[in-house]
């Protein structure tokens, strides 16, 4: 080792020779065509259908039930009533079904009138159903 080398290295530490680098061909690439086997084939075609089989199988679970239409007309028997000043659904439902659940008769009130709430203003006409009423 000469004596420059020996001022520039500390001890423990190597000299190397530094050389330009070296530039590496590419070798071409040869394309090749993808070929599948048998099995390939059948994994293939079942990752294509599993999506498919899985929205006919949902749609026969949640929406393959059918309305019939029939010529019979329903029956929505109901009577109306006006609410008079100072008459709630609660005072409504307990005049007209003292023995049932006050409760339970406003919600059913309130169904088939579509109300939001159960407030009611003087004037307004509710509709009842029926087997309350009687």
């Amino acid at each position: 080792m000469s004596i420059a080398a020996q001022h520039l290295t500390a001890p423990g530490y190597t000299v190397r020779a530094l050389t330009a680098p070296t530039e590496r061909l590419a070798a071409p690439v040869a394309s090749t065509r993808l070929r599948i086997t048998a099995r390939g084939r059948k994994v293939l075609a079942a990752l294509v259908a599993l999506p498919v089989v899985a929205v006919l199988a949902s749609i026969a679970l949640f929406g393959g039930g059918s309305a019939v239409a029939t010529g019979a007309a329903g029956s929505a028997d109901f009577d109306y009533l006006t609410v008079q000043a100072g008459q709630s659904l609660w005072s409504i439902a307990e005049t007209l079904a003292p023995q049932a659940d006050p409760r339970d008769v406003i919600a059913e009130i309130r169904s088939l009138n579509q109300l939001s709430t159960s407030s009611v203003q003087p004037g307004q006409r509710i509709a009842i159903p029926a087997d309350i009423a009687e």
